[in-house]
């Protein structure tokens, strides 16, 4: 049996584009109060005036700790309740080790682990008091099977499947799921940085996927009946060799 949303509150962070913006917009079809946060507080005030009066843009910096402290309190005086949060946000890093940028290499693993994680355990004491919640992580094939051309950004979303492995049993008794979703390539800013020819020669075989593809398959996970939990969810491009 279909779990209905409608009713509901969730908050999907880096919603400003991309796989949170498609996901944001799936749950707000669904009836669900959605809230959009990200660092660029412009770009959501913009999007919200278009998606309607569900839709509740929350400027919030994921990087930087006293602001994230500040996202939950929000969210709970706004609407009372969270039912939904997606931890979404992150960045992405390809390329040789032997050139890369150690400091850049930071910044992302500091979005793509610390702060994705911080931001989980920011919402979990609301979720574990109202004995059921839904927490979804976006991670990446990459997480699941080593990826030769993006190996810190790979050791991140390593980072992320063991932390929604372990969480999920931890916080199971409380009613609450927790599950990845693990896309592979999804045109988005993310990759941004491929070269032209690689992105070309994706594009052309369909090795790439729309970020409303993912947001399908997020929606499926969120519409289980509460006895099921979908762990990971990998979806791929049919000609993908990995």
């Amino acid at each position: 049996m279909r779990q209905e949303l409608s009713g509901k509150v969730a908050a999907v962070t880096g919603a400003a584009s991309g796989i949170g913006l498609e996901c944001a917009r799936s749950l707000l079809r669904e009836g669900v109060s959605v809230v959009l946060v990200d660092r660029a507080g412009e770009t959501l005030e913009k999007l919200s005036s278009e998606l309607g009066p569900n839709a509740f843009p929350l400027t919030i910096d994921l990087t930087d700790p006293s602001s994230v402290s500040t996202m939950m309190p929000q969210i709970l005086e706004r609407f009372g309740k969270l039912d939904i949060f997606h931890a979404n946000a992150g960045a992405y890093i390809g390329g040789e080790v032997v050139n890369g940028d150690p400091d850049a290499w930071d910044r992302m693993l500091n979005l793509n682990i610390n702060a994705a994680f911080r931001s989980v355990q920011a919402v979990l004491p609301h979720m574990v008091e109202q004995k059921t919640g839904d927490i979804i992580m976006t991670s990446s094939i990459a997480g699941l099977v080593p990826v030769v051309w993006e190996p810190i950004y790979t050791a991140s979303k390593h980072a992320v499947q063991a932390f929604v492995h372990t969480v999920r049993r931890q916080v199971a008794r409380h009613g609450i799921r927790v599950g990845a979703v693990a896309p592979g390539p999804v045109i988005t800013a993310l990759i941004s940085d491929w070269p032209q020819a690689k992105l070309d020669e994706a594009i052309a075989a369909g090795g790439l996927m729309e970020a409303t593809e993912v947001a399908e398959a997020v929606m499926f996970m969120l519409t289980r009946p509460r006895n099921i939990t979908i762990r990971d969810l990998v979806i791929l491009p049919l000609s993908t060799d990995l």
